[in-house]
């Protein structure tokens, strides 16, 4: 049996899983038989993990059971706690990577091991390694991380055969990435890449959540989780229509028995998105100086992401760059299927023409060097957006002539001083003192895969020492990381086939949160009736009124 070429793209918001599969990229669906995941975790009443749409409804009703957007938090040491259990991003992730395996291995009918998964281009080397460690913890072997702009290039190229110089413009939920890119098929190109981790449609989001809360004088301190969970809903569902036909442009949140209510015209949220807007901006600048290329030298753009659909967005694309973009690709969908295709290139697929897709290093990497006046100083070795894979040299000197030992520490970031840069590892050289000051010439190789190898050499001595800068997480020790394994081991997964009941649950349970009076009196009758023919276990009595319910609950204006 051929080994799959699978390809995942792990989102802050949303994840999917996709194949390559007769000719073409597959997107693979869900228990709901959905292809978005949403990428939300939620501890049930029963001690059983659920993930995806049943976890996302339980955002807004057991919010200290949940957690989501954790994403944005791989490579730091934030812990996320779910009723008594602490999680970190790794392992929330590594939860649902295990929900998109198993939709897989049900879907093609045999188990996946080998994928690749694509990362925002501007994360770091510490948050690529707990990806992959996200991966092995999800029982998965990632083969190759690829830049989710340049995935979702791979796949805009395969499927117009366009030639040209490229803009892609990735807004996902909690990254930005922007990149440019030349197409001369089956060559694609990157020229430069640049973004904001830290900058998604989830600020977008809160930042309405704030205007609320200073129009109305109130406390986020002062407001019960759950009752907050429920005005961020009201306030992503509202974002979610902007621009819609006939869609409400005003958000209504009940809290102590009080509608509170806030109207965002086109003027309000030009004002209070402004401070994101002028963010945005930066990265674009970055990438397209990096490129050598002005605005008007593009021949397309395309926009990534779900957050890209935003008619602000989409408003400040048109003005940026005087053109528009294209659209007959879904943003929400481009980077999973492009992971499939680059899975298929990787296995050297006949189905698929061989890409020569060249790729680059988002960012700078070098060492920590001292001058007479000052230490701390970070010389680069590789700049960014330098080609990958890629080898470059640079010659230092020890700065005594008794000198005994060199420290390289290694750094990676954009600015002069390594106290500003994010640090990546370091390795010690013994120096056999001569009398001179000796020559230290400093290699890094770096390939594809975003694996660093480090090599010394001491002309004077003749010596040499090596190092590769593997895949394992500087964050986490190996003690942290066995642990991690055995937790997610002993964590249930609430059983797939019996998914969709409860999604149904979760449903109901969020639609009744939702509501007052006589609506809320009805969903708590549905919900009575729904829990007692789950008791019953009668499939024959639990689907038609699963499906009777469901319908119910999409006709109702709530």
């Amino acid at each position: 049996m051929a080994v799959p070429a699978i390809g995942i793209d792990l989102g802050t918001t949303n994840s999917l899983i996709s194949v390559w599969q007769d000719g073409q990229a597959r997107l693979i669906p869900n228990a709901l038989n959905e292809y978005l995941t949403p990428s939300v975790v939620s501890l049930d009443d029963d001690g059983q993990m659920l993930i995806g749409r049943p976890a996302l409804s339980r955002l807004t009703t057991h919010p200290q059971r949940s957690a989501a957007l954790f994403k944005r938090f791989m490579g730091s040491k934030k812990q996320f706690r779910l009723e008594t259990q602490t999680f970190d991003a790794p392992e929330l992730s590594a939860l649902v990577l295990k929900s998109l395996k198993a939709d897989a291995q049900a879907y093609l009918g045999h188990d996946i091991s080998d994928v690749v998964i694509s990362v925002p281009a501007y994360f770091s080397d510490e948050q690529r390694k707990q990806t992959r460690f996200a991966a092995e913890l999800a029982g998965l072997n990632a083969v190759r991380l690829i830049n989710e702009p340049t995935a979702a290039s791979m796949a805009y190229g395969l499927h117009t055969q366009n030639t040209g110089r490229t803009l892609v413009f990735d807004l996902g939920g909690g990254t930005f990435d922007v990149t440019v890119l030349e197409y001369d098929l089956p060559l694609i190109e990157v020229h430069g890449s640049a973004g904001d981790n830290y900058l998604g449609g989830e600020d977008f989001t809160q930042a309405m959540i704030d205007a609320c809360l200073r129009e109305w004088k109130l406390n986020a301190e002062t407001i019960p989780a759950t009752e907050l969970a429920r005005l961020s809903d009201c306030a992503e569902q509202l974002k979610c229509q902007l621009g819609q036909h006939n869609a409400p442009n005003q958000l209504s949140w009940q809290w102590q028995d009080k509608t509170w209510t806030l109207l965002f015209d086109e003027e309000k949220l030009e004002q209070i998105w402004l401070p994101l807007m002028t963010r945005l901006r930066a990265p674009i600048e970055q990438a397209l100086h990096d490129a050598r290329l002005r605005p008007e030298q593009l021949d397309h753009l395309v926009l990534v992401g779900g957050a890209s659909r935003m008619p602000v967005i989409q408003k400040l694309v048109v003005k940026l760059f005087g053109k528009l973009p294209h659209q007959h690709l879904d943003p929400a969908t481009i980077v999973a299927l492009g992971a499939a295709a680059q899975a298929a290139c990787r296995l050297r697929n006949e189905d698929i023409e061989e890409v020569i897709l060249t790729d680059v290093c988002p960012y700078t990497l070098g060492i920590a060097t001292a001058s007479e006046q000052r230490s701390g100083i970070f010389s680069p070795i590789l700049e960014r957006n330098t080609v990958v894979p890629a080898s470059r040299v640079e010659t230092f000197t020890t700065r005594h002539v008794e000198q005994t030992f060199i420290r390289i520490a290694i750094y990676q970031g954009e600015n002069p001083l390594v106290a500003n840069n994010i640090f990546i590892d370091e390795l010690q050289v013994p120096v056999k003192p001569n009398g001179t000051l000796q020559k230290i010439d400093v290699r890094f190789s770096y390939d594809i895969n975003g694996l660093l190898e480090v090599d010394v050499h001491l002309p004077d001595s003749g010596e040499s020492l090596s190092k590769v800068i593997d895949h394992s997480p500087i964050g986490l020790s190996p003690e942290q990381q066995q642990r991690s394994r055995e937790r997610l081991t002993a964590v249930k997964i609430h059983p797939r086939d019996t998914l969709v009941n409860r999604n149904l649950l979760a449903r109901l349970e969020k639609s009744w949160a939702q509501s007052l009076g006589d609506t809320r009196g009805q969903i708590g009758l549905w919900l009575e009736e729904f829990e007692m023919a789950l008791a019953s276990q009668q499939e024959s009595r639990i689907a038609p009124l699963r499906q009777q319910l469901e319908g119910m609950l999409k006709d109702m204006t709530l």
